[in-house]
């Protein structure tokens, strides 16, 4: 059996949907994972964490599964707070990538609207792109009105 691959990124679930957050460091991703959270919970929707900073994301079954790193599992870096620690599932069946993306003016174009990921053949998952810079409530407000 293939371990899994580990990558620097952010993960959580949104109801059904399993999201996978990538950008640059400081892009934010943890700060959305955050203000995610908060609004999905607000609108009386279900939202947890799976996974900050490290990822590790193995295929089953034709679905790609996201699952936090055993030493870092339950714990966010709040900007400025620290380390955090909450509430985690551990595992997600990912079903949308979030772009955090560094130049403004540049989303995709339609035709990108799906993202696969390096190393995972054959699965294409739903993208949603984000300009780095979008207040974090903005932007979990515009995730939550696709997903």
């Amino acid at each position: 059996m293939t371990p899994p691959a580990s990558i620097h990124a952010c993960a959580l679930i949104v109801d059904e949907a399993g999201l996978l957050i990538r950008g640059a460091s400081g892009a934010g991703k943890s700060s959305l994972v955050l203000a995610l959270i908060a609004a999905a919970q607000a609108q009386g929707r279900f939202a947890r964490l799976v996974a900050d900073d490290r990822v590790l994301l193995r295929l089953a079954g034709g679905r790609i599964l996201a699952a936090p790193h055993p030493r870092i599992a339950g714990q966010i870096e709040e900007r400025g707070s620290g380390i955090r620690c909450m509430p985690h599932e551990g595992q997600a069946r990912l079903t949308h990538i979030i772009d955090l993306l560094p130049q403004p003016g540049r989303l995709p174009a339609a035709e990108e609207a799906s993202a696969r990921l390096e190393g995972i053949e054959g699965i294409a998952l739903i993208r949603i792109a984000l300009v780095v810079g979008l207040p974090s409530e903005v932007a979990a407000r515009q995730i939550l009105a696709k997903i």
